[in-house]
């Protein structure tokens, strides 16, 4: 177990120091002159599909592609004042400047009905930044499994923090990387999202697999998982603990599902032999996407678990990892059909995918401690 050291920004937002080792890690304090914060976002739902669309305005104005010496998300040196104070760091989470979720942590008020027909809901929830290496040019698949392993310790200290708010029904954490993707922020980060609301996709997860439960008395992930082993033409990788697959129906090019082969509802829940088994598992993973194409392809990488409150025995906490990219420089875009009626079309066979994977070797161990 590593240190956690919380402070505050120059605004008021809280920030988060975690390191390997013992020793606490020093936070300087941020000499920045800034205003209070004042995000305000709204919920509407959408009774047709049943979800919540989010709206915040003011996320107009966040930083866009900045230069590298402008990066707010590098360490504070040579006289460069930033997110964070520290001249270095090893993984940082804090509070977004410019969040699509801000609550103040208690339990939202009720939904206001205007003309009898539109329901809207105040701000509620959460948005955080984690910063998992000061390099500004370094990825996730450089990374030392000791970093690697640092940055699941934070996601689950988030996830356990974030799950006790009132205004927090859900916690994803995810990472999205190139700009193909619509990164604005080169520096390698994630975000997390607590939302207020589940997300229409898990309701619909966690329908079916209800549904499937009521039906075959097992349940969907459990079965799934070792249908997928069994089949073994879709794996890519497979370890004690984890297996690692391109989805039968994968809706991406190249998209690869981890999961433990125990249930779990949260990575919170993992056992330790898991837990310390999974950064090389991802490192695994990672590289494989990075040496895919003759340079790293772009993706999104998504920790999907268990709501706060409902369908945790029945949920599986889950890796997603798919990029757009369907070949050596030819992106998939979303069409009508896809964006219009998210029924997907794929150019590459689930099948197909997996063997590519498979027959890509990660490189060597990451550089970074």
């Amino acid at each position: 177990m590593g240190t956690k050291t919380s402070t505050r920004l120059a605004d008021g937002r809280e920030l988060i120091y975690f390191a390997n080792g013992s020793e606490p890690k020093d936070a300087p304090p941020d000499r920045r002159d800034l205003p209070p914060p004042s995000a305000t976002t709204e919920l509407r739902y959408d009774p047709l599909l049943d979800t919540w669309v989010i709206y915040a305005a003011h996320r107009q104005h966040r930083s866009y592609l900045p230069a590298t010496a402008d990066c707010p998300l590098c360490p504070s040196r040579d006289g460069k004042e930033t997110e964070i104070p520290a001249p270095s760091y090893e993984v940082v989470v804090f509070e977004n400047r410019f969040p699509s979720l801000a609550g103040s942590g208690e339990r939202p008020g009720p939904a206001e009905i205007r003309d009898g027909l539109f329901t809207a809901r105040g701000s509620a929830g959460r948005c955080e930044v984690v910063c998992f290496s000061d390099d500004h040019d370094g990825t996730f698949a450089t990374l030392s499994e000791a970093r690697v392993g640092l940055v699941l310790e934070a996601l689950i200290d988030r996830t356990t923090e974030l799950g006790r708010r009132e205004d927090v029904e859900q916690v994803f954490c995810f990472e999205n990387r190139g700009r193909e993707i619509g990164v604005t922020q080169s520096h390698p980060h994630g975000q997390i999202y607590a939302y207020p609301f589940v997300t229409q996709r898990t309701a619909r997860a966690l329908e079916a697999a209800r549904r499937y439960e009521r039906v075959h008395h097992a349940n969907y992930y459990e079965d799934l998982v070792a249908a997928e082993a069994r089949d073994g033409s879709r794996i890519v990788t497979e370890t004690e603990h984890f297996v690692a697959f391109v989805p039968f129906a994968a809706r991406w090019p190249y998209e690869v599902h981890c999961y433990p082969k125990t249930r779990v509802p949260e990575l919170a829940a993992l056992a330790d032999e898991a837990l310390a088994e999974l950064p090389r598992v991802l490192l695994d993973l990672h590289g494989r996407f990075a040496r895919l194409f003759s340079e790293p392809a772009p993706y999104i990488a998504g920790w999907h678990q268990a709501p706060v409150r409902e369908g945790r025995e029945h949920y599986a906490c889950h890796l997603e990892l798919f990029t757009f990219r369907r070949d050596e420089g030819k992106l998939k875009y979303l069409a009508g059909s896809e964006s219009g009626m998210d029924a997907f079309a794929s150019d590459v066979i689930p099948e197909a995918a997996a063997s590519r994977l498979r027959e890509v070797v990660p490189a060597g161990k990451g550089r970074q401690g």
